[in-house]
């Protein structure tokens, strides 16, 4: 997989990183960045599943052009920027008042911005045996005949 620094850029714009100081590098940024590859402008998955052995095993899709979902990657720093707020109380000294929770109240209302921005995702249930000819047709969560 390869992020772009173009991807690198944007998500630091997003997360309001624009440099390392703060233990966000590249390095860092990408591990993040590759937890959350998407389907290309193709359609093609970044991996393919190779059926032949037990279990089966995923494989590195060659087709696939690097795409990865920012927002979701966004959503996930800015979480972990909030646990560094999550232990921090509100106090009051010397004729001031201190409330620590606000950063943690953004940095949060943050996180649930771009984590409603993510791509979307969908999950596909088949049905495991399939069931006989014999069974009859039934409908989930229809009400029982009386």
């Amino acid at each position: 997989m390869s992020v772009t620094a173009a991807m690198l850029d944007q998500l630091r714009r997003m997360v309001n990183e624009p440099d390392d100081s703060n233990g966000y590098d590249d390095d860092t940024l990408t591990a993040i960045l590759d937890d959350y590859p998407v389907l290309d402008e193709q359609g093609e998955q970044p991996y393919t599943w190779d059926t032949s052995t037990s279990p089966p095993t995923q494989d590195v899709n060659e087709d696939w052009i690097a795409t990865y979902d920012l927002h979701a990657a966004a959503a996930r720093v800015w979480e972990e920027k909030a646990t560094a707020w999550a232990d921090k109380y509100d106090f009051s000294a010397d004729g001031g008042q201190f409330v620590r929770h606000q950063a943690f109240d953004q940095y949060m209302r943050m996180a649930r911005w771009h984590s409603a921005r993510r791509a979307p995702r969908s999950l596909h249930a088949h049905v495991w045996p399939r069931p006989t000819a014999d069974v009859g047709s039934w409908v989930a969560n229809e009400a029982p005949a009386r």
